[in-house]
């Protein structure tokens, strides 16, 4: 599925832009460092589930990528808990990390 490794490489940008367009704070470098890693992680890893060499392995890095997936979620809501990000930027990022979840979900077979 080469459109859903375009959206989650999309989605990891989207994110590094939103973490860069912040001030600079302690608590916000660190959920921007946490963010940053797991929404990257999730896109590279879904990458890799369609190189996969077997079925495990498919479903081995799909749950590595559904587990980054939840946790960029978990940081987006920390950002969005301790106002450090505005409202329509949060409900953006939000929906679309839950609709790449889903989308996940339903991926059954190799890319």
């Amino acid at each position: 599925m080469k459109k859903m490794q375009t959206r989650s490489k999309c989605f990891a940008l989207d994110v590094i832009k939103m973490c860069d367009d912040l001030p600079k704070k302690k608590s916000s470098d660190v959920i921007s460092y946490q963010i940053i890693k797991s929404a990257t992680s999730q896109a590279a890893n879904y990458r890799a589930a369609c190189r996969a060499r077997s079925g495990a392995e498919f479903l081995s890095k799909m749950f590595i990528v559904v587990e980054e997936a939840d946790e960029t979620s978990f940081w987006l809501e920390m950002r969005h808990d301790s106002d450090l990000i505005d409202e329509s930027k949060f409900q953006k990022l939000f929906k679309e990390s839950g609709g790449i979840i889903e989308n996940i979900f339903k991926c059954k077979k190799k890319c």
